[in-house]
């Protein structure tokens, strides 16, 4: 994403600057810039209630774009993948009127640097939950879009994926508006740059193998046949050979498909019973064929099993966490 560098100067504000919105009268204190882009910038600031993060710009389409997404993950139930918006205004700054929204500050290390610090092990259990928000998001009409570990925080404990920017977020049928290359299929030739669920699991599978090669990899023959090579030479990634190979090539229309493979690898990989994976296994080869009511009553019949993997999952993960810590 390009910058705005003019903007950047533009609003180039230091610690203590008092922002004081127009219409709500309410009062932030800049603490630090915490990124900027083509858009906007965005502060960490001080409120009453405690830390947000407050976005501003001069182009008020864009933040009302993006407030509309935040508004619509709050629809989301169940799903807390973005940021709570808190307020939005205008304020009056050397006699023009700037706008911004304010919205909840996330805190927590990225997720390759959670990885790295607390083990590979870690990746399961988070990319189950950053697909169940997915499979939400989805069902509401959206594409997260420019999805990308850097995008990614952690919080807890207990430990949830978080996304700190939802400025690519686009509706179901339309262009993608904002990417990174890395992880957009169509730089790597395996698809179309159209919002669709498929794009978001693409984007999961290269964050999948980012965790292997933390600094990426550059394009070469570019293609499947040069990630698949990456993941074979990865221990940690040839485990999910099938699942990477159905994501990066299309195969998977919902979240909730991709998850119910990733279940089945863990508990096959695991030793346990895998007589759910198998029935589950094969309601997944069919869904291509069934409608989707069909889906969802399959879905409703296994969520239970499902729900109770990732708790043990996680739970365990958890616990060699607080070992190591004491250790």
């Amino acid at each position: 994403m390009m910058m705005n560098h003019s903007l950047k100067n533009q609003f180039n504000l230091r610690q203590g600057s008092v922002i004081e919105g127009k219409w709500h009268r309410n009062h932030y204190v800049i603490e630090r810039e915490l990124g900027y882009g083509a858009n906007g910038i965005v502060y960490l600031a001080r409120s009453q209630s405690g830390p947000v993060a407050l976005t501003m710009s001069d182009n008020g389409l864009s933040i009302t774009s993006e407030v509309n997404v935040l508004k619509s993950f709050a629809k989301v139930q169940g799903s807390a993948l973005g940021p709570y918006l808190l307020d939005v205004d205008d304020w009056i700054y050397r006699g023009k009127q700037i706008s911004f929204y304010v919205m909840e500050y996330i805190q927590g290390p990225q997720f390759l640097s959670f990885i790295q610090q607390k083990g590979h092990a870690w990746t399961d259990a988070l990319i189950l939950q950053l697909l169940n928000d997915l499979e939400k998001l989805h069902d509401n009409g959206w594409v997260f879009g420019d999805l990308k570990p850097e995008n990614l925080i952690v919080t807890g404990p207990p430990s949830k994926i978080r996304c700190i920017d939802v400025g690519g977020t686009t509706m179901q049928g339309r262009a993608i508006k904002e990417f990174t290359e890395f992880y957009d299929r169509g730089y790597w030739g395996l698809g179309s740059r159209k919002a669709d669920p498929g794009y978001d699991l693409f984007a999961v599978a290269m964050i999948m193998i980012n965790t292997a090669y933390p600094n990426r990899f550059s394009k070469t023959t570019g293609g499947l046949n040069q990630l698949m090579k990456m993941i074979n030479e990865k221990n940690e990634l040839k485990k999910y050979e099938h699942v990477l190979s159905n994501a990066l090539q299309g195969k998977y229309t919902r979240a909730e498909e991709m998850r119910i493979s990733m279940l089945e690898t863990i508990q096959n990989n695991s030793g346990r019973d895998v007589s759910y994976s198998q029935r589950s296994a094969s309601r997944t080869r069919k869904k291509v064929n069934i409608s989707r009511q069909g889906f969802q009553k399959g879905k409703k019949r296994g969520g239970v099993l499902e729900t109770v993997s990732i708790f043990v999952i996680i739970s365990l993960l958890y616990l060699f966490y607080i070992f190591g810590q004491v250790v």
